[in-house]
Order: C-alpha cells, then sequence, then structure tokens
C-alpha cells in the first residue's frame, strides 16, 4: 500500500526520509497506520464499502481489530477503543474515476461529505479528490495526483 510517495513524483520534490526503500526505488514512508473506533461493527461495515472502490478489502482480522489491505498486505486498521482524534488520512487512487467511486460509496454507507470529489488546485493542478468523515469523525481522503 502506498500512503505517500517521497520520490520526487509528488508536486516535483523529494523528501530526505530516512525509510527503508521499496523495489521501484520509491521511498516508502509508511507501511500501516490503525485508528480505534468506538462502533467495530459499524465501522467495519463503513471501511468495507468506501475502500472497496479502491481495491481494499479486509485481508486479516482477530477479536475487535482488523486489517484492510491490497494483495494480502494490510495496511490500514481499525480496532475498537476510544476513538482516535482529529486524524486525517488520505488513499491513493488510480483515476478521478475511483475517487468519485470512493466519495458515492462513503456517502452511501453513511459518512458525512467533508469536500465533494473534485480538482483541489491549491495543492497542484492535478490534485483530485474527495473527502469523507466517517462515523468517528475522521477525515478520510481519497486522492488521485494525476487528475487533469
Amino acid at each position: 500500500m502506498k500512503l505517500f510517495c517521497a520520490h520526487g513524483e509528488l508536486f516535483g520534490y523529494s523528501w530526505p526520509i530516512g525509510s527503508e526503500h521499496c523495489e521501484s526505488g520509491v521511498t516508502r514512508v509508511l507501511d500501516h497506520i490503525g485508528l480505534r473506533v468506538v462502533d467495530f461493527e459499524k465501522s467495519q461495515l463503513f471501511y468495507e464499502k468506501i475502500l472497496a472502490p479502491l481495491g481494499y478489502s479486509v485481508v486479516m482480522g482477530f477479536r475487535d481489530i482488523v486489517g484492510f489491505g491490497v494483495d494480502g498486505k494490510p495496511g490500514f486498521w481499525i480496532s475498537c477503543g476510544p476513538p482516535s482524534e482529529s486524524i486525517h488520512i488520505a488513499f491513493a487512487a488510480s483515476s478521478p474515476a475511483e475517487v468519485d467511486a470512493f466519495h458515492q460509496a462513503g456517502l452511501a454507507a453513511g459518512g458525512t461529505c467533508n469536500g465533494a470529489a473534485g480538482i483541489r488546485e491549491q495543492y497542484h493542478a492535478g490534485y483530485y479528490a474527495a473527502f469523507i468523515l466517517d462515523p468517528d469523525g475522521n477525515n478520510i481522503e481519497a486522492v488521485c495526483h494525476d487528475g487533469a
């Protein structure tokens, strides 16, 4: 799962972050991330629906914790507990159509629109994103950097 690319691909900049490199030479900043949620079952169903358009599914689970990922690698986890606060997570989308599908799925799953799908030129000309608040108020984004 590529949550962030720090190898000069984003905005034409590179960041000197001392983290491991994957086979393509791209610096991986994060391996996985997790959120605590109040209503585990409700949140699991919510994330199953909104992440499906991006190719994610449940790939691992235990009692009150589940990992979503692609190709069997869990990169996004939720667990039951006091909710995380003021979290913003952006999932990579491969196309504007995936961003649109993510946003529609988020609304259908009961999420709150926090920014309709569209270009965000304040970030860069091709930044196409949508934002959904999850059941605990976390700001979940899908972004395609080639949305022009």
